[in-house]
């Protein structure tokens, strides 16, 4: 998991890094206690033009990481909310960066390609969404990269070391942004 998350931070990086100067505002979808993100923005010196919102359903987890955004430079509020629920994002969307690490692999194939449907009412044009998923049998993923492709984004990188079973996705929305469908219910965790 150490390697997983050092390759999301990466990827969080890469985004920034390319994106200019201006705000960066993003969503973090089962953020946990926010290491991936807070951990990719220590090292930055622009932190400062991060906004966002982290949404975790874990009490515990939610508070570690308002207590870890303590001090940030960046603009991020936690919501502890059931990230399945659209209507939490009615005033972080549209983002121009979407995190949704560790969430693929914890819900039916059904609802990951019904949540992967619903990214283009969180993301503005161009934005970018990182995401993860283990390649344990059967392997998901070539269908996920196929279910980004026809729902408007282009693969940007997809890391899948040969000796470990995680995977890591980034991807660049290149369609329309939609409206988002407040009150809808995008997906169950099964695990």
């Amino acid at each position: 998991m150490a390697e997983r998350l050092a390759e999301v931070r990466t990827a969080i990086n890469h985004y920034l890094d390319m994106s200019g100067t201006g705000f960066a505002r993003v969503i973090s979808m089962c953020s946990g206690d926010g290491r991936d993100l807070l951990g990719a923005l220590a090292v930055r010196d622009d932190a400062s033009r991060v906004e966002g919102l982290l949404v975790e359903y874990d009490p515990g987890l939610a508070e570690r990481a308002r207590k870890a955004i303590e001090g940030s430079p960046a603009h991020l509020t936690v919501r502890c909310a059931d990230a399945a629920d659209s209507s939490v994002y009615a005033e972080a969307a549209p983002a121009e960066l979407v995190l949704m690490c560790g969430v693929f692999g914890n819900i039916s194939d059904q609802d990951v390609h019904g949540t992967i449907a619903a990214l283009p009412q969180l993301c503005g044009a161009g934005a970018h969404v990182i995401w993860t998923r283990h390649r344990e049998g059967p392997d998901l993923t070539p269908l996920i990269r196929e279910w980004f492709r026809t729902t408007g984004f282009e693969e940007v990188s997809f890391v899948a070391p040969d000796n470990a079973s995680w995977s890591v996705g980034s991807h660049r929305f290149t369609g329309t942004p939609q409206p988002l469908d407040v009150g809808a219910h995008w997906f169950n965790f099964v695990r």
